[in-house]
């Protein structure tokens, strides 16, 4: 009986031997005319290759460029290559995520072989071992998007992530002051003569985030009209040397107008007039950078030198329970919620992407905004 050979598209395997060593070779033909060869150390290896590879071409998918790339090399590459386009805080934390949690585990796999089980081994690892659900879910969303590259750019023939779930991210509690804890809380800066006494009053009443107010400058504030744009983040470099820049914040609504309630115009105004005395007693030491929250030589203030040394014992002198600056911004949101305010701006107050981010993060206020309603639509028919 004749041997029935490979048609014209189907490919073909051959052997080649180079300094006495045998490997395999499968060829074929890509859609735009052009020859494809992947390479293998045994037949069997090659012609899953080959199966492979006519399947990814016939459905219309890249083939795979290096069949020996590791998934250290290729996250290595890319890590080099997204630096350029992310913001250094991020991608410090993408390093973390690659080199700490990975690269260990997946690393040595090469690229093309990387399959959803890798994955989900990879996760239950590291839940295994302590590391919290939202981490190990960051982690995934980490490589999702390096493995939604590869397979654009056709290092990989699919996104393997898409098909594996992550654990669920752990839900923060958030520490939310009442109206009552908020006043104990600027009072007892205001009396002990706190120099950011201004800042707490701003956290307070627009829900800035702690990059957003240490990055701000006086020129954008203009304390006349009651109005400040939000256009920088001050962000910590992980150098060499390491540093600080001023950064646009993430979206555009983040970039964003906020309308100032007289007690905060009346506090800034308290606090430039503070300022100016700083600079003037300092003369040449003072680095003028025109921030509206600097340091004591008018440099930016790293935020966690503020948290450990200035906030956090203010809640103690305060008599108020542990918390994280951010939830300044929680506690703002959450008040003017209770409060009234349109959930739709309180949500570009805060600069959130939508109102709909808004009302899931502060659904807790929903009940009470709803008890408001009832009780409006009975004086409403009361009055009928």
């Amino acid at each position: 009986m004749a041997i029935k050979r490979r048609g014209r598209d189907e490919g073909n395997i051959r052997s080649r031997t180079r300094n006495g060593k045998v490997s395999w070779e499968a060829r074929l033909r890509l859609a735009d005319g052009s020859r494809k060869s992947l390479y293998a150390t045994t037949r069997q290896e090659a012609a899953r290759l080959l199966a492979s590879a006519l399947r990814d071409r016939d459905n219309g998918l890249p083939i795979v460029r290096d069949e020996r790339q590791t998934v250290a090399a290729y996250l290595a590459a890319w890590l080099a290559i997204v630096k350029l386009t992310i913001r250094p805080k991020t991608w410090k934390r993408y390093e973390q995520y690659v080199r700490l949690h990975a690269m260990p585990a997946i690393g040595k796999v090469r690229l093309a072989q990387l399959t959803p089980q890798h994955l989900q081994t990879l996760y239950a690892a590291e839940l295994d071992r302590g590391v919290s659900p939202s981490s190990v879910n960051h982690l995934h969303t980490v490589l999702h998007t390096a493995l939604k590259n590869a397979h654009r750019t056709g290092q990989a023939a699919r996104n393997v992530a898409d098909l594996v779930t992550p654990p669920r991210m752990a839900e923060h509690d958030m520490q939310v002051l009442n109206r009552e804890q908020v006043r104990t809380l600027l009072e007892t800066a205001q009396t002990a003569g706190d120099r950011h006494h201004a800042l707490y009053v701003l956290a307070l009443t627009t829900g800035m985030r702690q990059g957003e107010l240490l990055g701000l400058h006086w020129r954008e504030v203009d304390l006349d009209a009651g109005v400040l744009q939000v256009r920088y983040t001050l962000q910590r470099t992980s150098g060499p040397p390491a540093g600080y820049i001023f950064s646009e914040p993430k979206t555009a609504r983040s970039r964003r107008r906020i309308a100032l309630a007289q007690g905060t115009v009346a506090a800034l105004l308290a606090h430039r007039k503070r300022q100016l005395v700083e600079r003037l007693s300092l003369g040449e030491l003072w680095n003028e950078q025109d921030l509206v929250f600097p340091n004591t030589l008018g440099r930016p203030m790293e935020g966690g030198d503020f948290r450990k040394r200035l906030f956090y014992p203010l809640l103690r002198r305060a008599g108020l329970p542990p918390m994280r600056f951010h939830d300044l911004r929680h506690t703002a949101a959450t008040l003017l919620l209770l409060s009234g305010i349109n959930p739709k701006v309180v949500s570009e107050t805060l600069g959130h992407a939508s109102v709909a981010i808004t009302l899931d993060i502060y659904s807790h206020v929903l009940p009470d905004m709803q008890q408001q309603a009832a009780a409006a639509m009975d004086a409403i028919l009361g009055a009928i």
